[in-house]
């Protein structure tokens, strides 16, 4: 694998962060095909060299080809990043599967569970691509418009076996973006998508000006819940303290970047979800992740009282102040029960 890994690698999907990866890579001199599913975005990456749609800050570096054609992106390649929204990685691992080579390497970019099954991406990829191509993920605190102006970041890959998470570390790993590696697929993943619920819940807290004190007990008491249902669905503890977990989670409900936390103040204002839906064309991945992780709860007997009352929130028009009400009027223990 290391002597094809700098022949091509294909990005699937052209979102803000399927071009920053692209972006990364080809200003390294990395070839890459960079897949978008809208012909008319691949026509217009090709001939302005911008993705005024998603990134318009940056010009894509020469060495990336963007494509329509998802054979022609995977052809050649050794590796291929998958960073579409999780409601389309099942249909686009089926779409792949006959199309790409035995030994590519599969990293899975997209932070969210399949939302019929419960699945984590990893598993969606691999039950379609088959063992030939092995499934990793990539995930941390990694804002597009800071990576592609050359911020520090860093992310990991996550795969049990080191042979499949070193060479995407070299791969990945630049001046400004430093990639980590950790076995524990199952808890990176799990970390990625159950962190943006909490975005949810944590701009709901900023639009009803709830101050930092709040703000920082929901994020705490959120992480123990998330970790708790992650350890119950096969996660190592200790993940959830990391850049996945607390590291992706503080960026996320901080940054006015973030779609999730955005998409929580504007509901904490008083306006309604499916107001704010209809508003975008991008995709809060908390939203679905939030009805999902509430089903695993129930499913697993985990309590989750802050994910339970933002499901009340989101699908049944509880009102924001009400969920708060009965958050803080739970009865009282110790902190770690």
């Amino acid at each position: 694998m290391n002597g094809r890994m700098l022949e091509r690698v294909a990005i699937i999907g052209a979102g803000s962060w399927g071009t920053t990866l692209a972006w990364l890579l080809g200003a390294r001199g990395v070839p890459v095909r960079l897949w978008a599913r809208d012909a008319r975005l691949a026509a217009e990456l090709a001939a302005r060299r911008v993705n005024t749609r998603y990134l318009p800050e940056v010009e894509l570096p020469v060495d990336v080809e963007p494509t329509s054609d998802l054979a022609h992106a995977l052809a050649g390649s050794a590796v291929a990043l998958v960073v579409v929204p999780s409601v389309g990685v099942a249909r686009i691992a089926q779409q792949m599967a006959p199309v790409i080579a035995p030994g590519t390497v599969v990293g899975s970019a997209a932070k969210g569970l399949d939302h019929e099954t419960g699945r984590r991406m990893s598993v969606v990829l691999a039950d379609a691509l088959g063992p030939a191509c092995p499934v990793a993920a990539l995930s941390g605190p990694n804002l597009a418009h800071e990576v592609v102006a050359r911020l520090p970041a860093a992310a990991v890959a996550a795969h049990p076996d080191d042979a499949v998470t070193g060479p995407l570390q070299a791969l990945l790993s630049s001046a400004t973006f430093r990639v980590y590696t950790n076995p524990d697929l199952a808890g990176v993943e799990l970390c990625g998508a159950l962190k943006n619920p909490l975005a949810i819940a944590a701009g709901i807290c900023d639009g009803l000006c709830l101050g930092d004190n709040a703000k920082a007990v929901l994020m705490t008491r959120g992480m123990h819940e998330i970790q708790r249902l992650g350890v119950a669905l096969g996660a190592d503890a200790r993940t959830f303290a990391g850049l996945c977990g607390f590291g992706d989670l503080l960026a996320t409900c901080h940054s006015p970047q973030s779609r999730n936390r955005t998409l929580g103040e504007q509901i904490g204002r008083g306006r309604h979800l499916s107001e704010l839906l209809a508003e975008t064309s991008q995709v809060a991945e908390g939203v679905p992740t939030t009805r999902t992780a509430v089903r695993l709860a129930r499913e697993h007997g985990v309590d989750m009282p802050i994910l339970e009352e933002l499901h009340a929130v989101l699908f049944a028009d509880k009102p924001v102040q009400q969920a708060v009400e009965a958050l803080m009027l739970r009865s009282i223990g110790g902190e770690f029960a």
